[in-house]
């Protein structure tokens, strides 16, 4: 095995202690440095993990000690700092989702392949027990055939919680490109890619007003739909029906189902690593619990990266990849298109699905 990948944080917000804890304890990655535009809080997360520098963005990728920059930024800035890494000769691995919209992810890929460099992606929650449990119990033909599914995120909204969370209710926002992408990279992980859509979207709501931290009562305008539904017809010939909404006060809908021929497997939260399967049997009409299967176990936020260092190590293709993260963002962007038009999409990406991920 070679030297551990170096790995520099750009973008120290709430979610990169979670990534630092991870990378922290890997022996496939080490973390170095950390920057953000607010210098203070990139030097109290690197407080947090000996060894780590807060440093400027600009020292950061021009330093030899990076080998990848953990893209930590809002999703508006994903693309721009995703391009500037590449161009300092850095892999990149972003938070969800690749970019803003397809153009711009087109642009991060492009790039990529002409520098040689690997472009990872979240959600790796797709790589816990969880969802590769499923997975391996539809290889195995647990179900029969998959015929549909279902998937439901609904929440009253990130304002509750969040201390800035105006940046979920503008373009590049919303609860599709939020938490979509955990589910539908779920969905295509089990199913395989999209080739149809159809949607519908509104705005319930034009303000929000903000409920915890020291902005707490201020209110704010909402510029996108917060209660997105589609259909997706998945080119196996399955079809999924989905709703994403921050408009829903409390609901008893499971995350995700998969109904086959023989069969249906009910999935955990897939914004979570693990959690129980839980399998009903035609022939038999009961329910039961599956072992797990597949996956990484103790799985948290930067396990992509540690798969990702593994595969740049051995040669073979990382499982978080740019590739299924693109597919995903064009079937997000083609439900928003196919709500604004109220007609069918048809899309022009595909993906290859990534191996499934031996039980450790």
């Amino acid at each position: 095995m070679g030297d551990p990948l170096t790995v520099g944080i750009i973008g120290a917000g709430k979610i990169s202690a979670q990534y630092a804890r991870t990378l922290t304890a890997t022996a496939d990655a080490t973390l170095t440095h950390v920057a953000d535009l607010d210098p203070a809080r990139a030097g109290l997360l690197a407080a947090d993990f000996p060894g780590v520098r807060p440093v400027l963005t600009a020292d950061l990728l021009s330093s030899p000690d990076v080998d990848l920059v953990l893209n930590l930024t809002i999703p508006a800035a994903h693309a721009s700092v995703a391009l500037t890494a590449l161009a300092a000769g850095k892999h990149v691995y972003n938070e969800k989702p690749l970019a803003a919209t397809t153009a711009e992810a087109r642009r991060i890929l492009d790039v990529a392949s002409v520098a040689g460099r690997r472009v990872g992606c979240a959600p790796d929650t797709v790589l816990g027990t969880g969802v590769q449990t499923a997975r391996a119990a539809l290889a195995g033909g647990l179900i029969g055939t998959p015929v549909a599914a279902t998937a439901f995120m609904t929440t009253p909204g990130h304002e509750r919680w969040h201390p800035d969370p105006e940046f979920y209710y503008q373009p590049g926002g919303g609860p599709l490109l939020d938490m979509g992408p955990y589910y539908l990279t779920a969905l295509v992980t089990l199913l395989g890619p999209v080739r149809r859509v159809t949607a519908l979207s509104s705005t319930p709501r034009a303000t929000r007003t903000i409920g915890s931290g020291p902005r707490a009562g201020t209110t704010f305008p909402v510029g996108i739909p917060t209660h997105e539904t589609g259909l997706l017809e998945h080119a196996s010939g399955a079809l999924t029906t989905l709703l994403m909404s921050f408009d829903v006060w409390a609901a008893q809908l499971p995350r995700i189902e998969v109904y086959g021929s023989d069969g249906t497997l009910h999935l955990p939260d897939p914004n979570h690593f693990a959690g129980p399967v839980r399998h009903f049997a035609a022939a038999t009409e009961s329910w039961s619990e599956l072992p797990e299967l597949a996956g990484y176990r103790a799985a948290a936020r930067g396990t992509g990266v540690a798969d990702l260092a593994r595969a740049l190590a051995a040669g073979t293709g990382h499982r978080a990849n740019a590739g299924l993260a693109y597919h995903v963002l064009d079937v997000m962007e083609s439900l928003q298109t196919a709500a604004a038009s109220a007609a069918a999409v048809t899309l022009t990406s595909t993906c290859e699905i990534p191996p499934v991920v031996p039980l450790e």
